[in-house]
């Protein structure tokens, strides 16, 4: 199930710390990476600080947006030291993110996104993910590099890995997780259905996103979000009878 965690760097500037995270993640067994528009690669720091786990960095897959790196995940986690003004549920530890992740993986890939070495994920970026993690460090000084958080993070799966045997929880019961695909298509039919019934009329409400996160929390499954998308369909059709 390891190979079902994928760490996503988004816009890395040190080309050697996309190395030393590949080397981070081999030591606890995963391999999924994949970089969102690194600032320089491929490159030779790369290649040097990876030492032994450089086939993670010649497979690992470059994209153009974090859309694309995520769309067929079942969760995305983004690392941010910073909590959000419309915040989405928190891991304030990465053991209790790595047991709640390890039930979702029978149902797709988990991704983990880590920002920019600067100044981390936007919150335009936090907002494409479901959850986010805090990693606790020292309150004078809470500062990772890049690749120790990446470190701490695989470590944690690792080790539920351990404690699991090596195997996942069954599926929950009402049904499985959607992919952040089918909550993107979900979100579009949403704007489209208030736009049409003249409920966005004030821009600077962020009315869409207190919803985004009203659903984030709620986590619906797929059969939920088909529901959904049905109540839509039928709002849309009779707002065009009338």
């Amino acid at each position: 199930m390891l190979d079902r965690i994928r760490i996503v760097l988004v816009q890395t500037f040190h080309p050697g710390n996309i190395g030393a995270s590949a080397r981070a993640m081999k030591t606890m067994g995963l391999s999924d990476l994949v970089l969102v528009a690194p600032r320089q690669f491929p490159d030779e720091e790369a290649t040097r600080l990876a030492a032994g786990a450089t086939d993670l960095v010649e497979h690992c897959r470059v994209v153009d947006s974090l859309s694309e790196a995520i769309g067929d995940c079942v969760q995305v986690i983004g690392a941010s030291a910073r909590l959000r003004s419309l915040p989405l549920p928190c891991y304030h530890a990465p053991d209790r993110m790595a047991a709640e992740l390890w039930q979702r993986l029978p149902e797709g890939p988990v991704a983990i996104v880590f920002g920019r070495e600067r100044y981390g994920l936007t919150n335009d970026e936090i907002g494409h993910c479901t959850h986010q993690l805090n990693i606790p460090a020292n309150p004078d000084y809470g500062v990772l590099n890049l690749s120790q958080a990446v470190q701490i993070v695989a470590y944690e799966a690792f080790r539920q890995s351990r404690a699991e045997g090596g195997l996942a929880q069954a599926p929950r019961a009402n049904g499985p997780y959607p992919t952040v695909e089918q909550l993107e298509y979900f979100y579009d039919h949403l704007h489209r259905a208030l736009d049409s019934a003249g409920f966005l009329t004030q821009p600077h409400a962020r009315t869409e996103a207190h919803l985004r996160a009203l659903f984030t929390r709620a986590e619906p499954s797929r059969k939920e979000l088909s529901i959904l998308r049905g109540v839509l369909n039928a709002l849309e059709g009779s707002n065009r009878s009338e």
